[in-house]
């Protein structure tokens, strides 16, 4: 009885610190960073633009990166404060903010999903993107939310990558698309489809504070891609699987776009 108590204590200490996942990381990676050299760095303001039917890993999965970064201070934005549901219907993500009150972002992170069509079409937003663009040290985009960039007028001219379904619409906003998984042109950097996020923010960390800190948060959310498929992109995919995808991301997003309505 006393071993199982104690094996029941360990794991409960161990399974709290797992739990406690970038938290913990971002106290070790600032510790890191003040081990090595002194910190002019002091933290940057992290403002995720959130809007229904958006697609949640996109910001998510970026996220869980970003706020590992030392002294990371993460906001949550959207057109107004409240619950933003997603494009599953299922799962709601809080905005603490509405973007009227974010005047300045050092990271500005857009995330994708079957409505972003109609947030291109958004004034409001895309003066609010512009404004943040000017003063930011980095602007980023996750799937599709590089079309908001792109409508904002940021891409003209400029390599962008998207989710592979929307790379046509690069385009037509003056865009150069490719089909690259992170991009990097200047202060803009666009990651390729929903999980693509991961990648680019773990780049964006080694930019800010060095290889050993982005390797430390990779290793705290445990990043090691190991799919049972090599199915993970459209030059890979068979061309059946291709379609099927196809037909199903069209009909979702019409769905996501009658939710929002």
């Amino acid at each position: 009885m006393q071993q199982d108590t104690i094996n029941r204590r360990d794991f409960l200490k161990t399974a709290s610190l797992a739990t406690l996942g970038a938290t913990a990381i971002s106290q070790l990676t600032l510790a890191q960073t003040k081990g090595e050299k002194t910190v002019t760095n002091k933290g940057l303001d992290i403002v995720f633009y959130l809007y229904p039917g958006m697609t949640a890993l996109d910001a998510i999965g970026t996220y869980e990166v970003l706020r590992g970064m030392p002294a990371a201070n993460v906001k949550f934005a959207a057109k107004e404060r409240g619950a933003i549901r997603m494009d599953s219907q299922m799962l709601t993500l809080q905005a603490d903010f509405a973007i009227r009150e974010i005047e300045a972002a050092g990271i500005l992170v857009l995330p994708g999903g079957g409505t972003t069509l109609a947030q291109t079409q958004d004034k409001e937003l895309l003066n609010w993107v512009r404004k943040i663009h000017e003063k930011s040290k980095w602007t980023t985009s996750v799937c599709t939310g590089s079309l908001i960039l792109a409508a904002a007028g940021l891409l003209k001219g400029l390599e962008a990558t998207t989710h592979w379904l929307a790379m046509s619409f690069l385009g037509q906003f003056g865009a150069k698309p490719t089909s690259k998984r992170v991009v990097r042109q200047g202060k803009i950097i666009t990651a390729a489809g929903v999980s693509a996020g991961i990648d680019m923010a773990l780049s964006l960390a080694a930019m800010e504070y060095g290889d050993d800190v982005a390797k430390m948060i990779q290793l705290a959310i445990e990043y090691d891609p190991q799919p049972p498929f090599n199915s993970g992109s459209v030059e890979k995919a068979s061309p059946e699987i291709v379609e099927k995808v196809k037909a199903f991301l069209e009909e979702n997003g019409r769905r996501a776009v009658n939710a929002t309505k």
